[in-house]
């Protein structure tokens, strides 16, 4: 919750920046929401800075690669730079996600998952996260052998949560988040 509050105002100012900014670089709405599955399989509204164009629907199918063409020049830089998850910081003040914890899926992509992939509903057992040990060790989850390592990894962080350990992926967030590695 104290990242949360620390994190408002520079939401705030980016929002307004992207307002101002989005008729001429990226037109369309500032937000994107999409429907997640969180704690112990629930659907909550998950809130990022739109980075593409829109498709006529929210959520594209679970074994579809990444529709990069629909990506904007802006969207590029958001998603680089990671920016375009600051918005996430309005679901922890909600209760559905906290800073550390598995990365919630699409609720479709979810419900596919649970049934593919082994252990996956254990994820479920915790609040998603912002950031996770998956996304600072495995990258960008594309297809079902990185969904796979993906959910491992979530495990090993459920397994053995401890506050050296969510310290360790807060430092190694910030790193990948400076290195651009890691995200499309």
């Amino acid at each position: 919750m104290a990242f949360a509050v620390l994190a408002l105002p520079i939401l705030l100012v980016l929002a307004v920046v992207l307002y101002l900014a989005n008729p001429h670089f990226n037109p369309g709405s500032v937000f994107f929401r999409q429907v997640r599955m969180g704690w112990d399989g629930k659907a909550f509204t998950m809130w990022k800075f739109r980075t593409m164009t829109d498709n006529g629907t929210s959520v594209r199918d679970a074994n579809a690669p990444l529709e990069e063409h629909r990506i904007t020049p802006l969207g590029r830089l958001l998603r680089r730079s990671k920016l375009d998850e600051l918005p996430n910081i309005l679901n922890i003040f909600t209760g559905d996600m906290s800073l550390v914890g598995p990365r919630p899926d699409a609720f479709e992509h979810a419900n596919e998952y649970l049934i593919r992939v082994p252990h996956y509903r254990k994820r479920f057992t915790v609040r998603p996260g912002i950031t996770g040990l998956a996304q600072v060790r495995g990258g960008y989850a594309d297809n079902h052998r990185a969904v796979e390592r993906k959910a491992r990894y979530d495990i090993f962080y459920i397994e053995n949560a401890s506050f050296r350990l969510e310290m360790h992926v807060i430092a190694s967030t910030f790193a990948v988040v400076f290195s651009g590695i890691g995200q499309r």
